[in-house]
């Protein structure tokens, strides 16, 4: 925070805001989010930092310290470009608070964080939420923490090209230290769950593999979901909106009416569903060695049926299992690279971290970084 802040004064002259936007893991419902359904992400202590102060034009220049790199942008006539450019983020939050009815101008950014890029933990979706947050500060826009992540994921979609569900940016908004949220995708209504493990940590293990696929074909399971929506609405009526109002014997009933592909995609979906709704209740009664199971299931669904794994993520999960003191693990993100989520005896991560570094490196010839995550709060003025 420090050096954002001197950085900021060397660059720019003047004192900033600084925001901190954390990154989120999600221990449960994964591709859950964009069919209506429930997912349990928490916030975490890995960060976009994002420093900003008015400079007096309509000018927004922003330097990204991460990449050394300055871009410059009118909040005049923004045009709508799809780039997958970290400066389309920005660009893209200004133009949607706008389409608001929000009246913007001109400010001087910097842009740090210690988050991961690549590794499933949605720095882009802290990057928006942090910087929506920032201007509806600066600017004192009257906005809630619901408008910025609709903010946020409208930003993907429309700058970026990514059809993603709002739990990214909802995780970044609303975390609670201490707690994990339970989020209803259709309604938003949600709850905190507490998390009081003291006695694990939750780690993650990074393949070093890009998730290059992940965009493209994202959007492509979103597509398959709802061609099993359109075949199921064709036997349940007009009234059926998302995978969320299937039941998974009337999926199965007309599995003939669907390819094997969009069948399995659609069985996940539901399967997942209900492996989180019996999740919230195990955590609520302190069963980690309950929840863990559900979280290898979760990763057996995620590969088999969803076809989002890569055989880097499966290796990685395979050893944790092996490991006694590892109470569940799986594959967590958009997949095809990224992260493994593992909960593991705080007294055994060491062990552990060494453990899964030589039997990787050994199989793929690369050492995969490990991080230890804390359970914070969301986006905040620091």
């Amino acid at each position: 925070m420090q050096s954002i802040a001197r950085t900021f004064k060397e660059k720019f002259g003047k004192e900033p805001l600084i925001i901190a936007a954390p990154g989120r893991v999600n221990l449960i419902g994964e591709h859950t989010d964009y069919n209506e359904g429930f997912v349990l992400p928490a916030a975490v202590d890995k960060k976009m930092f994002v420093a900003l102060a008015p400079n007096g034009t309509d000018q927004v220049n922003v330097y990204a310290s991460q990449f050394k790199q300055d871009y410059s942008f009118s909040v005049k006539g923004i045009e709508v470009v799809k780039e997958e450019k970290w400066y389309s983020y920005v660009k893209g939050v200004v133009y949607l608070i706008q389409q608001k009815g929000c009246t913007l101008h001109g400010v001087d950014m910097i842009i740090d964080g210690n988050i991961p890029v690549g590794a499933g933990m949605s720095s882009s979706a802290a990057l928006s939420s942090g910087v929506g947050f920032g201007l509806n500060e600066v600017f004192r826009l009257g906005l809630n923490k619901m408008d910025l992540a609709h903010i946020a994921q409208k930003t993907e979609h429309i700058f970026i090209g990514a059809l993603v569900g709002i739990m990214d940016m909802f995780a970044s908004l609303h975390g609670k230290a201490g707690h994990v949220i339970k989020l209803d995708c259709r309604s938003m209504e949600y709850e905190y769950i507490p998390f009081r493990f003291p006695d694990y940590k939750v780690v993650l293990v990074n393949t070093m593999v890009e998730h290059s696929l992940a965009s493209s074909e994202y959007n492509i399971r979103r597509r398959q979901c709802e061609e099993g929506v359109a075949i199921m609405k064709k036997y349940l009526g007009e009234n059926i909106k998302s995978l969320r109002d299937v039941p998974l014997k009337e999926l199965d009933a007309h599995r003939n009416e669907m390819s094997e592909e969009t069948y399995r995609r659609c069985r996940y979906v539901l399967t997942e569903n209900e492996r989180l709704l019996k999740g919230t209740e195990l955590l609520s009664k302190q069963d980690l060695e309950g929840f863990g199971k559900l979280m290898y299931e979760t990763h057996e669904g995620l590969s088999k049926d969803y076809n989002v794994s890569c055989e880097e993520l499966d290796f990685l999960v395979d050893q944790a299992r092996t490991f006694k003191e590892v109470a569940g693990a799986r594959m967590m993100g958009g997949g095809f690279g990224g992260c493994t989520i593992n909960l593991i005896q705080e007294e055994c991560v060491e062990q552990f971290t060494s453990f899964i570094q030589e039997k990787y490196k050994a199989k793929f010839n690369k050492e995969p970084e490990v991080y230890t995550m804390q359970i914070e709060d969301g986006v905040k003025v620091i």
